[in-house]
């Protein structure tokens, strides 16, 4: 019995990183269909979970309010549920569309890494601590996933495997290379080459009065890449709460 439940313990294992890899194979082949399914699990998601959290966390704030009005708070929880539906959704978009397949490539490989890291920390919760996953990855992992996601983008600039545009470049494109109507996938390489300028023009300022260790560090904070966590977070709660599922059917 034993040497079957580790057998079925290494499949489920098998099983979570072949997930991982599939959703960033997803965004790296098919940015907008990525992005509609981040917004629409985002959503689906949030609709409950947000209606949840209101229901406790209104009369916290409001004294004397036992009891809120359910289509009050539904409509509250449906509005935020929305709206981080749609910026996990232009999150996912800018960041797997582009016209570099290479750089696309180490995003989506920095991207299933962080996403791994996610559920397994959603699991090891869960276990330990009886966490409920889809709780903490929707309202307290899209942090940390962001400050992991823009680190290992920052990690792989500063190794040379992602070249920086200059601004003098970025602005000759933008005159005389990007064509009257732009496709998504042309703003979106624009846009990152622009998130990567500004970073390294946060680390050139701020090295002026601190080092550059510090610099980078706070570079990576400040990264529009961060917003990536809210992409992550929610492929790693859904993995993590189906894993943990398995884990607790095992006989």
């Amino acid at each position: 019995m034993i040497v079957i439940r580790i057998l079925l313990n290494g499949v489920i294992m098998v099983a979570e990183i072949a997930a991982v890899a599939g959703v960033a194979w997803l965004g790296y082949t098919h940015p907008f269909l990525f992005a509609a399914l981040t917004a629409a699990l985002s959503l689906v998601l949030g609709l409950g979970l947000e209606t949840k959290r209101l229901s406790f966390e209104l009369p916290f704030y409001f004294e004397g309010l036992r009891s809120p009005r359910l289509l009050f708070v539904a409509l509250v929880g449906s509005v935020e549920a929305l709206l981080k539906a749609v910026l996990a959704g232009l999150a996912a978009l800018f960041t797997f569309a582009g016209t570099e397949s290479d750089r696309l490539f180490w995003v989506a490989v920095v991207f299933g890494i962080t996403t791994y890291v996610g559920a397994s920390a959603l699991r090891g919760l869960s276990v330990s601590f009886r966490a409920q996953p889809w709780r903490w990855g929707y309202f307290r992992l899209a942090p940390p996933l962001g400050l992991a996601f823009s680190a290992g983008i920052a990690a792989l600039a500063a190794a040379g495997v992602l070249t920086t545009t200059s601004v003098g470049e970025i602005g000759w494109r933008l005159v005389w290379e990007l064509p009257q109507k732009p496709s998504v996938s042309q703003v979106s390489e624009l846009f990152f080459q622009l998130k990567q300028a500004f970073d390294d023009f946060i680390v050139t300022l701020l090295k002026t009065v601190m080092s550059e260790h510090w610099a980078r560090l706070i570079a990576i904070a400040v990264s529009v890449n961060v917003l990536t966590g809210f992409v992550a977070s929610v492929y790693a709660s859904l993995i993590a709460a189906v894993v943990r599922t398995a884990e607790e059917g095992l006989p």
